[in-house]
């Protein structure tokens, strides 16, 4: 079966593993029928079969992995959605885990083990070959979120006065080399990095040519303790493939693969829109509690600001008293506000995030940002003052919305704009802080501008 034949027979129209396929394995599952269970899951790929054991109840997993043996391809381990490794780690036996642990390449295998609890991570570690276990035990000494977790300690290193030739021929009987690499490491006897080489150079030179005669001594090398937003900025940034990772003295410890990178960032997209959202770090996986408790503390700050702007109104209580109207287009002048605010701090969010917004361009963006408020304020001034005119037919109740709707623009452009700023100098990430005081600086301004002025010139 090709591979675009697999994809189609396992996922529904809308690219989701298909429930009758999920159904068929479950029933399988449930018969123990190993060789029907082979039958529909040998020939997935990693990524599928992940897919699969995620679709799949908690104790199926288990009884999938059990009833593949041996052919079951341990990559899959590596593509969970980490809630669900979490779980599977805790349910399967630690004989099972070391055993998948020796046939992947450090950066998948600690992926595997690095939330576990420390006597678990010991028990599996003494498991494996000696080799194995002292690269694993050394990246989980690393602090999270960084090169050295995201590394593989699996390269190709070769002193500068070897042969293009003896290169090659250490390369076709050596047996502990990783399954995919794409440069040649060139160190010195204490294996301090000196450069590299592309395969394909290696590839088309002569035999007898040295190294050190192909060899490129510029590259982007990083430190173990190097964050994995800067890592991941740095591939995007100068279109890396892979990448040199040394230790604080410069001695050669791992390399970095462009596909573990993609996982970064997506991974740090999709954490910039949850907390934009509001929902913290969690997942498609995650438990009812799990849930509740990761949405409950955003929305109780939400209910705090809330609460700050209910109490402005109440500041204009005998104004609303007299005058209903203010109340029934109250709201639109809040919800303009905050609406216009969301778009430009989502712009902010994603521009400091990617390195796109600086001291050199943050007066003419915020120029920008505060002339597209002031426009779309006066643009909806006018149609929300013709439309307050004619729905309850006074000309000052239309004046007094138009005004409230520059200011209110105007200040959501503002706070938009300044709030994610001045969160992120202080090191606070503004996607998940943001959203709460804006909504804040919209509702209030607006309320207070709206109600403001209709006590001054209609009451």
């Amino acid at each position: 079966m090709t591979d675009v034949q697999q994809e189609t027979a396992i996922r529904d129209e809308w690219g989701a593993i298909d429930g009758g396929f999920v159904e068929r394995v479950t029933a399988a599952l449930s018969t123990a029928d190993a060789k029907v269970i082979r039958g529909l899951t040998c020939d997935l790929h990693a990524a599928d079969l992940a897919d699969l054991i995620e679709s799949l109840d908690q104790p199926d997993r288990v009884r999938l992995i059990t009833a593949l043996g041996r052919g079951f391809d341990v990559e899959a381990l590596a593509e969970l959605d980490e809630t669900v490794r979490d779980e599977l780690m805790e349910a399967l036996p630690n004989e099972v885990i070391a055993s998948a642990i020796k046939k992947l390449d450090t950066d998948d295998a600690l992926y595997l083990i690095e939330d576990l609890e420390e006597s678990e991570q010991q028990d599996i570690l003494a498991k494996v070959p000696e080799q194995d276990r002292a690269a694993l035990s050394r990246a989980l000494d690393y602090p999270e979120e960084t090169a050295g977790r995201l590394m593989q300690t699996e390269f190709v290193a070769v002193p500068e006065f070897w042969t293009i030739g003896k290169t090659i021929d250490h390369m076709r009987t050596e047996k502990a080399l990783p399954e995919s690499f794409v440069e040649i490491y060139v160190v010195d006897p204490s294996f301090h990095l000196k450069g590299f080489v592309p395969l394909s150079r290696l590839l088309r030179s002569p035999r007898d040519k040295k190294i050190a005669g192909v060899m490129d001594e510029e590259q982007t090398v990083f430190k173990v303790t190097d964050g994995q937003d800067e890592v991941a900025y740095k591939f995007k940034q100068y279109n890396l493939v892979s990448a040199a990772v040394t230790d604080d003295a410069g001695r050669l410890v791992g390399m970095l693969m462009v596909d573990d990178i993609v996982d970064v960032i997506h991974e740090e997209a999709e954490e910039d829109i949850l907390h934009l959202g509001g929902v913290g770090d969690e997942s498609i996986s995650d438990t009812v509690a799990e849930t509740t408790r990761s949405r409950f503390t955003w929305l109780f700050i939400n209910l705090v600001t809330a609460v700050l702007a209910s109490w402005v109104i109440s500041w204009f209580d005998a104004t609303l008293q007299q005058m209903v109207a203010l109340a029934i287009l109250m709201p639109i002048v809040a919800s303009q506000g905050g609406n216009a605010a969301t778009q430009t701090m989502t712009v902010v969010v994603r521009a400091l995030a990617t390195r796109t917004l600086g001291p050199q361009n943050l007066l003419r963006v915020t120029f920008r940002e505060s002339a597209v408020g002031l426009i779309n304020g006066l643009l909806f001034a006018l149609i929300m003052g013709l439309f307050a005119w004619w729905w309850f037919g006074s000309g000052p109740l239309g004046v007094i919305i138009g005004a409230a709707m520059v200011i209110n623009l105007l200040a959501a452009a503002l706070g938009g704009m300044l709030i994610p700023i001045l969160l992120d100098r202080f090191d606070v990430d503004p996607a998940i802080s943001s959203g709460a005081f804006v909504t804040t600086v919209t509702d209030v301004v607006g309320f207070f501008a709206f109600l403001g002025l209709a006590s001054i010139w209609l009451v």
